[in-house]
């Protein structure tokens, strides 16, 4: 196995659709799409444009944007997971997402994939300066609070996410120190 980021691209998309296909209809961490969006070429390369706008430095994003890396994390050249470092955390990411959200699809979890794509995101966070960065993950995931605890991640709390009172839904906030 070996774990690398990947730029979105055209090239990508047998993968990145058999990827997005794996989740089923349910909202994928780090990629970047609406749940039940189509998944065709058209739509991938629509990503791959929105990709590099929210990467550009000098882009005006819409209200309640932050500028955003979308890296789709490969093993060997094949997509199995997705993985987003937000630049800046506005009012609703310091309360429910962080700065990095990530997926990995479902027929390859429990392998470490989660664990060496944020270590390379981590590494990269370090590398632009920053010296801290939060991440999210509800509650009764405990694979992906362990990934996170695995990376220094120290609990800040546990919170309702919106909808709580009738989802009962948790989520737990930690700070990773670079």
């Amino acid at each position: 196995m070996t774990i690398s980021l990947a730029f979105p691209s055209l090239s990508l998309f047998d993968s990145w659709s058999e990827t997005i296909a794996d989740f089923g209809d349910v909202h994928i961490d780090g990629a970047g799409l609406e749940r039940g969006q189509r998944v065709d070429r058209d739509a991938c390369a629509a990503f791959v444009k929105k990709a590099e706008f929210y990467a550009d430095p000098t882009a005006t994003l819409p209200d309640g944007h932050v500028a955003c890396d979308y890296f789709w994390i490969a093993d060997d050249g094949e997509i199995v997971g997705f993985i987003a470092f937000r630049r800046e955390l506005n009012a609703w990411l310091r309360q429910h997402g962080g700065h990095i959200g990530y997926s990995v699809r479902p027929s390859r979890r429990r392998q470490g994939i989660a664990r060496a794509a944020l270590g390379l995101v981590l590494d990269r966070a370090r590398a632009q300066g920053y010296d801290r960065v939060m991440l999210t993950c509800d509650d009764t995931n405990v694979g992906s609070y362990r990934t996170i605890e695995s990376a220094g991640g120290a609990l800040e709390d546990v919170i309702d996410e919106p909808g709580a009172e009738t989802s009962g839904r948790r989520l737990r906030r930690y700070w990773i120190a670079l």
